[in-house]
């Protein structure tokens, strides 16, 4: 594990759990690449990066911990993969959805890139038809009813 990128991605952390925009961004490469594949958008730079924090900071109060049972590595090539959780609120409109103010718990995987010491990828992986069952739809009609992970 390379304690620089170590640091550095803690440093991204805290920064984005305090939706700090300015240090956020001071952690990635100008050429970094956002892709969440749950909704299929992609964002480059770091004016793309702010538009992504940007969607997400005024959609969910959300802040990002890995809890216990979640794990995270480095890759031989400093690559990371890592398991966290979101717990937060919706607050803001999403995907068409008006805030609902309801809390959400969506546990994820990031995977990580580096370029000059900054990240340079970040690809996040999470079940979007969870988040919405959360938020108040249902877009798995067969699923109705069934227990899923929620937040309480």
């Amino acid at each position: 594990m390379n304690q620089e990128l170590a640091a550095l991605v803690r440093r991204h952390v805290e920064a984005e759990n305090n939706q700090n925009l300015e240090a956020t961004l001071a952690t990635l490469h100008p050429e970094c690449r956002f892709e969440d594949h749950a909704t299929g958008q992609v964002w480059h730079g770091r004016d793309g990066a702010a538009a992504h924090y940007r969607q997400w900071w005024t959609t969910f109060d959300v802040t990002v911990k890995r809890e216990p049972g979640q794990i995270a590595a480095w890759t031989d090539d400093d690559g990371y993969i890592g398991e966290a959780t979101w717990r937060g609120h919706h607050i803001g409109p999403f995907l068409g959805l008006a805030p609902t103010k309801r809390p959400v718990i969506i546990p994820f995987v990031v995977v990580l890139g580096f370029r000059d010491g900054l990240m340079s990828s970040e690809g996040f992986h999470y079940d979007l038809a969870s988040l919405l069952r959360q938020i108040g739809g249902e877009p798995i009609q067969a699923l109705s009813g069934l227990p899923y992970r929620a937040a309480a």
